[in-house]
């Protein structure tokens, strides 16, 4: 990772006041931890950052043990002005007024003489209210899912710092710092922020480093990762608090329903596929929700290192199924549409739903669709 990127990460920064900080859509540990590092550093110079994630699995909840960022939004809302523009060169607008009802807002216009023409009307969007995108964690824009969907344009139109460790990242930045030597995205944010490392940083950069390492159990863990977690906890981070919170103090109802899964997993050889199929009893009876899915998925992933496809089928309703695929190979998600048609990528998982067929046929035509797809 060379200087020049910093430098200009540096100036870009100073120049800068309204930022917006995007991480993944469903995001996991590293993304949520150097999206709030990230925030604080930026806060503590007065600047006014601003973080936009889709979360539909609620994944920031986990992370509730770490100072809460004051602007966090789950969209991109009021990010830019539209403006009616007229021409008053012929003729002046005397007066204006607007009358708002529940579903409809007019703007009613006075004109000094006669009628105002069409061609003195115009409608033009004003520039977005940021100075700064900065994205964490993402290879591409589209793993941002609707917050770049739904705002394209501001790609374009407002300067962009990437920064990322994955080695397919498409580097869509004006500036793009991409370490795919490191451990994760808090690792290079910790070199990047040097002697600016305050406590509440500390802890949101090592709970990110502990997540994407699985505590230091994996094999993103290298040498410099704990020579960074050393320094960070130096600084004030508590590594034994982060541990207890993500990995000590589940919930009941969640430890009984990855129970009640890990009972009845299955496991295919052929394909290094483990899958679980839960029924809406599964939920009553561990009084959890679909929305503990995602995370359950990740444990089971953690306890089968030989696997290569994650999937859990549920019952949201007796008439609707809905899934999740995750794979070990986070580049064979993009191929999930061939798998089963109409889900949406979310992060590194693919969610799906399938109306009017049995839980049962569901399943056997997903492994088959595997199975197809493997062999390709």
């Amino acid at each position: 990772m060379g200087t020049q990127p910093i430098q200009q990460l540096e100036e870009i920064i100073k120049k800068s006041k309204d930022i917006l900080i995007f991480i993944p859509q469903n995001p996991d540990g590293d993304s949520i931890g150097a999206a709030w590092a990230f925030y604080f550093f930026l806060a503590n110079q007065n600047l006014s950052p601003t973080i936009v994630v889709s979360d539909p699995f609620e994944n920031i909840g986990r992370f509730d043990f770490l100072p809460r960022p004051k602007k966090l939004s789950y969209s991109l809302s009021g990010a830019r002005d539209f403006i009616l523009s007229f021409n008053t060169k012929h003729n002046e607008i005397t007066d204006v007024r607007t009358e708002r009802s529940a579903e409809e807002l007019r703007i009613y216009i006075t004109p000094k003489q006669g009628s105002i023409d069409p061609r003195d009307f115009s409608f033009i969007p004003a520039k977005f209210k940021y100075d700064l995108v900065i994205t964490l964690n993402s290879s591409d824009k589209e793993t941002l899912g609707k917050i770049y969907e739904e705002n394209p344009d501001i790609f374009y139109e407002v300067p962009v710092v990437n920064i990322d460790r994955h080695i397919n990242n498409d580097k869509f930045g004006q500036i793009n710092i991409i370490d795919i030597t490191a451990s994760s995205t808090c690792e290079i944010l910790s070199g990047l922020f040097q002697n600016e490392i305050d406590e509440n940083i500390s802890n949101c950069l090592l709970s990110g480093i502990i997540s994407a390492t699985e505590s230091f159990q994996n094999k993103h863990t290298t040498p410099k990762s704990l020579q960074v977690s050393a320094m960070l906890m130096d600084k004030g981070a508590d590594q034994q608090n982060i541990i207890r919170h993500l990995y000590k103090t589940q919930p009941f109802n969640l430890l009984k329903l990855w129970g009640r899964l890990m009972a009845q997993l299955k496991w295919n050889e052929e394909l290094r596929l483990a899958w679980s199929v839960v029924s809406i009893e599964d939920f009553v009876q561990s009084r959890s929700k679909p929305n503990d899915i995602p995370f359950i998925i990740k444990k089971i992933q953690e306890n089968y290192s030989s696997g290569k496809i994650f999937l859990i089928i549920y019952n949201e309703s007796p008439e609707k199924i809905k899934g999740i695929i995750k794979f070990s190979d986070t580049e064979k998600i993009k191929n999930a549409q061939q798998i089963v048609p109409g889900g949406e990528i979310k992060g590194d998982i693919y969610e799906f739903s399938i109306s009017n067929k049995d839980i049962a046929d569901a399943e056997k035509e997903i492994i088959e669709n595997l199975r197809k797809q493997s062999l390709l």
